[in-house]
């Protein structure tokens, strides 16, 4: 009678990390992965292997071969892993139209373009008509002129950016007033005080959180105060008792007192948005006739472009942050000067609405999604009958994000699904595993599906996948 297998005997069977790498998984993923990664990839598939057989029995079948056979199916799984990792397209089916997760506004189809054709070399600081050198991003800021009618403009990295700039410069060595009410969290733990404590300029909170009278400004000043900052709460709304002073009025104190007003507009609207309920959304050109000396706005949300912060205001004022070092550490580079510079030229041409995807998406109307909405289940039924999804349409909601109109819902009709034997967690999870990943949201334990956010363009991918998940559904309830 043979002696029984022991851990060492089992641990002898493993293959070598060298077999692993020998094996045809691991030929077809070395010119996907190099040869280093590769390698860590093989030696973790090992470690997991040996861990196993330390912590469980091993079955009396279990031999070189079949462990090799193992090791590399684990390889596969791994490598598969590998190639969707990192930034990859998805589609947008949640109706969130500027989504912070999914990288907020997509780009036009012409700054898409722009990006590319920058990405060799390009005239980033150089004239081609007078072989002189240029001035980097000097046609975004000739454009931002232009739209907003300020004097001046300047492109950081982002509206954080923006605000450590303006107020290190302006008010680093000084008081800066705010309104309690204006003292927000933006995301993920960002905070304007926190802005402010960087920049050096001590904040000097006025009025109450949902009151704030001119006269709480006034009271306030002192030789030490260089800046009353405006901050719109784009990502919240104080609704009911509240009161605040307009920005012309606050412009008036400021310049009587000969100080600077700084107003952080968020969003970045160009053209009054009244007709999609964001009427409450500040108007950049408005802010800046109606007397703030510095405005800073997001290149990535409403404006519909890339992230960048983007300053506009008097000359002397963007001059002084233009010339200041810190500016050098924050400007951006010519990928995001090229997408800006397409997508402000379509705001130029008065095309944004036909041009930008995030401000096709929020005036689309409930008809046109509906009918969108119909076709795409009548293909899916017609498809697989018999699949055991079920799919219907019912009304909803989508929004716009990003802390963009918080209150603003654009009534919408969801493409719901159900099966009797997947959950709606399951039935989510095999639509991120697509191919594409399809990102989807889940409500009253089913699946919804907001064509809102989804380009038409996209569409034949995302009936593929859903046919794909009818046909796994069927085999799967069999």
């Amino acid at each position: 009678m043979s002696e029984p297998r022991t851990k060492t005997d089992d641990l002898r069977l493993l293959p070598s990390v060298d077999q692993l790498l020998r094996t045809e998984t691991a030929v077809s993923l070395r010119n996907l992965v190099g040869l280093s990664r590769l390698t860590v990839m093989a030696r973790t598939v090992a470690d997991e292997m040996r861990k196993r057989i330390l912590g469980t029995e091993m079955s009396s079948g279990d031999t070189r071969e079949s462990l090799l056979l193992q090791a590399e199916q684990r390889l596969r799984e791994v490598g598969s892993q590998e190639n969707k990792t990192g930034i990859r397209r998805v589609i947008n089916a949640t109706g969130v139209i500027l989504h912070t997760n999914l990288g907020r506004a997509p780009l036009s189809q012409a700054a898409r373009e722009a990006i590319l054709a920058a990405a060799g070399y390009c005239t980033l600081e150089y004239d081609a008509v007078s072989g002189a050198r240029g001035r980097r991003g000097q046609r975004v800021e000739e454009l931002l002129v232009e739209l907003t009618g300020a004097e001046d403009a300047l492109v950081v990295n982002n509206c954080a950016a923006a605000t450590l700039l303006i107020l290190s410069v302006l008010a680093g060595d000084g008081e800066t007033l705010v309104s309690r009410g204006e003292l927000v969290e933006i995301g993920g733990d960002f905070r304007v005080p926190d802005v402010m404590l960087n920049s050096g300029t001590r904040m000097i909170e006025v009025g109450t959180t949902n009151r704030t009278h001119l006269e709480d400004y006034r009271r306030e000043i002192t030789s030490s105060t260089r800046v009353i900052m405006r901050v719109h709460p784009s990502n919240y709304r104080i609704v009911g008792f509240t009161t605040s002073p307009s920005l012309s009025e606050l412009a008036e104190l400021a310049h009587e007192a000969k100080l600077v007003l700084f107003a952080d507009a968020g969003s970045g609207v160009l053209t009054h948005l009244g007709d999609y309920e964001l009427g409450d959304e500040p108007v950049i050109r408005d802010w800046v006739s109606d007397g703030a000396d510095v405005v800073s706005f997001s290149g990535d949300k409403l404006l519909g472009a890339t992230q960048a912060g983007l300053i506009v205001g008097r000359s002397e004022i963007v001059s002084r942050l233009r010339r200041h070092s810190l500016y050098r550490a924050l400007r951006v580079d010519k990928l995001t000067l090229a997408a800006l510079e397409a997508s402000l030229e379509s705001h130029r041409s008065g095309t944004s609405f036909q041009d930008i995807p995030a401000l096709q998406m929020l005036a689309l109307s409930t008809g046109e999604i509906e009918a969108r909405a119909k076709r795409v289940t009548e293909i899916l039924s017609q498809s697989s009958p018999d699949s055991g999804l079920l799919i219907a349409l019912e009304e909803g909601q989508s929004a716009v994000g990003a802390g963009s109109g918080p209150a603003t819902h654009p009534a919408t009709v969801l493409i719901s699904l159900e099966h009797a034997n997947l959950s709606a967690d399951e039935i989510q999870s095999r639509l991120r595993r697509s191919r594409t990943p399809i990102i989807a949201r889940i409500s009253d334990r089913k699946v919804l599906l907001d064509l809102r956010t989804v380009a038409r363009d996209e569409e034949p991918e995302l009936l593929e996948t859903l046919c794909n998940l009818a046909s796994e559904s069927l085999y799967s309830s069999t």
